[in-house]
């Protein structure tokens, strides 16, 4: 099955010229950020492993602790987090969700709710390996409630498979009891069945939910619970509809409105770019009347107009530009400086693309 991603394996890949390239771009004195930029972006995570991998028999240096000490602020998180392998970046970030002051729960409902049982399963044992310690315990130290319970679900990556004809009448009933039509709210229902039930099997349930009540099941969640669990109720629903158009609709929230949410920018890229970028965007304007990469446009020029000393967060967003686009990889530019990438409606201090593509 092809990949809806933006990002792809760079044709005619040699992982010792690139590890030459990021190289000089960090050698004596000033980093070229653009160089890094231009190359980290244009590879698939496979070939960045290879890069890291060749960079260190090259040089006996750690590439990422060289990137660490050449780079800053969220520039810096980006391309680090690009050079993560992809479930090794689901587990620090899981990590960090719930070993830092307080819990993130926005970060524990996006990634359980979003990945497949195989991944969850794959995740479970990266963390042990890591940090020789259980997930679901660290998880149910730092949650409680009914919230802390569908999570256990969820890492159970123990979802039904198929869709059990027989029982979608019978489910849309058991939710409409525990919510619409009782006094008070039976949440352990909504989160046995929502937990449980495979997304094809619940896409129906949904479907007679609404006919048998009149309502939306996201509606009746957003009345009958609050905080945590009504996020992670909402994101199980929404992914169990469609994971781009959930991701379509996490993006949007990043951005709106006064300030970006860069955490959860970063991490919606780095995990979907080689995955389904391609349906995100498609997503995002059916969801929204625009395109994502316009209103990333909107977030370069607010840093530009509303920061002196703006330089990594320009490239930060251009490489967020560049994750977001899709440009055939045959359009990298051999310079004798370094390989370019065609920056599809990106600036950069030393190369510019008159391409702004305003349909993607």
């Amino acid at each position: 099955m092809a990949s809806k991603g933006t990002v792809k394996a760079a044709a005619n890949f040699k992982a010792s010229a690139d590890a030459e390239v990021l190289h000089k771009a960090m050698k004596g004195i000033g980093t070229d950020e653009d160089a890094i930029l231009q190359l980290v972006c244009a590879r698939s995570n496979a070939q960045r492993q290879e890069i890291k991998a060749t960079y260190k028999t090259l040089f006996g240096k750690d590439l990422i602790d060289d990137l660490k000490g050449e780079l800053g602020g969220k520039f810096e998180t980006l391309i680090v987090a690009l050079m993560t392998p992809p479930t090794a970046y689901d587990v620090v970030s899981l990590r960090n969700a719930i070993k830092g002051a307080g819990t993130d729960e926005k970060v524990l409902v996006e990634i359980l709710a979003s990945r497949t049982p195989q991944q969850v399963k794959d995740i479970i044992a990266a963390y042990r390996k890591e940090y020789d310690a259980d997930l679901e315990e660290d998880i149910c130290g730092d949650t409680s409630g009914h919230f802390k319970r569908l999570l256990v679900i969820l890492l159970q990556a123990n979802r039904q498979t198929g869709v059990q004809e027989g029982d979608i009448e019978n489910d849309a009933q058991v939710l409409f009891k525990a919510g619409e039509q009782k006094f008070g709210t039976d949440e352990q229902t909504f989160v046995t069945l929502l937990g449980n039930r495979s997304a094809q099997h619940l896409r129906k349930v949904f479907d007679a939910y609404m006919k048998l009540s009149g309502y939306e099941i996201e509606e009746s969640i957003k009345r009958e619970t609050s905080g945590s669990l009504k996020d992670l109720l909402l994101a199980v629903v929404k992914c169990a509809r469609s994971v781009p158009a959930y991701f379509a609709e996490t993006l949007y929230n990043a951005m709106k409105g006064a300030g970006t949410d860069d955490d959860t920018l970063i991490r919606v890229m780095v995990t979907r770019g080689e995955v389904d970028m391609l349906d995100i965007r498609a997503e995002f304007r059916k969801l929204f009347a625009r395109s994502l990469f316009s209103m990333i446009k909107v977030e370069i020029h607010f840093f530009k107009t509303c920061n002196t000393e703006h330089h990594r967060s320009e490239e930060y967003f251009n490489s967020i530009s560049i994750l977001t686009s899709f440009c055939h990889r045959e359009t990298l530019v051999e310079t004798t400086a370094r390989p370019y990438y065609c920056s599809v409606g990106v600036m950069t201090r030393n190369h510019s693309s008159s391409c702004w593509l305003e349909h993607i």
